[in-house]
């Protein structure tokens, strides 16, 4: 079963996830107790990112820890706060989600009667993931520690002073407005865990590599690849379902590489709808050679360079034949071409196997949450395209 409806022993729970998966842990829980945390960090957990509550009053009247924030600073954790947080939710790495009504403390773990479930489904636990980023990015900045600090001392004065409630001057709540209005953006679809498939689609050729420092921003505007990726005029993508996942990546150089900067959802190529308008070749005029569209959609992309995608180099090397569906089905069959850099040569676009799109997938939500993503409203402001007056699928 891949979900468990659960109403206690959560401490133990949490626990069993992460000896499980300690790779990377995620939290939202509006009170975070020292003792409670102590657990879990002794588990050594890879990298670690908490959404919580940054009001005064809460570690003034004891139910949240200042010494909690200091704990998973030291850790190495990053933290940010959201006013009148209530939800709670525990991701491990992408093999489990634990929704439930318990903070991370003590009472809430191993004493009260508190309900939720424990899923493995990759469904639910994409769902959660999105949730998660969307929040984390409505929290806006990192707490640093000279802030901790800052907090500890104006509770303890609170304290000192008999911790009276009416007497709240300076317990201020530190914590974003999230200001939810309707249904959170996501960025990435529950599609993803689903899709049907994955590609590598480069962008660029051999000979027009760009250098690690190229930004990913520039490389997005020149190629439009926010809502399409580009094939030339004599292949056709035939092959792209949609609910794809296509991996958006650059030739680049010094050295000679492929960097993976980019994840798109992909809709099956359409004849007509899918080819370039003279209006396209006018803004690009590389399209009147590579005017064969897949059309994407929920695009994200790394902020920054180059340098911080996924380096396809690297994919080969860990996973030799098993990298790309063609040359896994050879190596399975003992025929043909088994060498991943060959699998790609004059191709636009490569089929990953469910084990390069695993690694690939891991690594670049990795490269997401270490340095960002483009904003959506820096993309806003790029080009959208206009479809162009066609007959319906299938009409006369």
């Amino acid at each position: 079963m891949t979900v468990r409806l659960v109403d206690a022993g959560w401490g133990r729970e949490l626990t069993d996830a992460l000896r499980a998966d300690a790779g990377e842990l995620r939290v939202i829980s509006p009170f975070i107790k020292a003792g409670a945390l102590d657990r879990l960090l002794s588990l050594n957990p890879g990298k670690v990112r908490v959404i919580t509550r940054f009001n005064l009053a809460d570690f003034a009247e004891g139910v949240s820890d200042v010494a909690a924030l200091k704990m998973l600073l030291d850790a190495g954790a990053r933290i940010r706060g959201i006013r009148k947080l209530h939800a709670k939710l525990y991701l491990f790495g992408a093999s489990r989600a634990v929704i439930t009504s318990a903070n991370l403390t003590k009472s809430a773990l191993d004493s009260n009667h508190e309900f939720g479930l424990v899923a493995e489904d990759a469904t639910v636990i994409a769902t959660c993931r999105a949730y998660f980023d969307d929040l984390w990015r409505r929290g806006k900045t990192d707490l640093v520690a000279d802030q901790v600090d800052t907090w500890a001392e104006t509770v303890t004065r609170h304290r000192a002073l008999g911790g009276r409630p009416g007497n709240r001057a300076g317990l201020g709540d530190f914590g974003v407005d999230a200001g939810v209005t309707g249904t959170p953006p996501v960025q990435v679809p529950t599609a993803v865990a689903d899709a049907p498939q994955a590609f590598v689609k480069f962008l660029g050729e051999s000979d027009n590599r760009e250098p690690l420092d190229w930004p990913t921003i520039a490389e997005i505007e020149r190629a439009g690849c926010h809502w399409a990726v580009a094939y030339p005029a004599a292949k056709r993508p035939s092959g792209v379902q949609d609910d794809s996942v296509i991996f958006i990546a650059r030739l680049t150089s010094d050295p000679n590489d492929i960097r993976i900067f980019g994840r798109a959802v992909g809709m099956k190529h359409r004849p007509g709808r899918d080819d370039a308008t003279p209006a396209d070749i006018a803004h690009r005029p590389w399209k009147e050679k590579w005017p064969r569209y897949i059309r994407v959609h929920h695009a994200e992309f790394v902020a920054g360079t180059m340098a911080n995608g996924v380096s396809l180099n690297e994919l080969m090397d860990t996973l030799g034949a098993d990298s790309f569906t063609p040359t896994q089905r050879n190596a399975a069959r003992g025929e043909g071409n088994t060498n991943p850099r060959r699998a790609y040569l004059q191709q636009a676009a490569v089929e990953l196997s469910a084990e390069g799109f695993s690694w690939l997938g891991e690594r670049l939500q990795a490269a997401f949450d270490e340095h960002g993503i483009v904003p959506q409203e820096t993309l806003d402001q790029l080009d959208w395209p206009v479809l162009p007056d066609i007959a319906p699928e299938g009409g006369g």
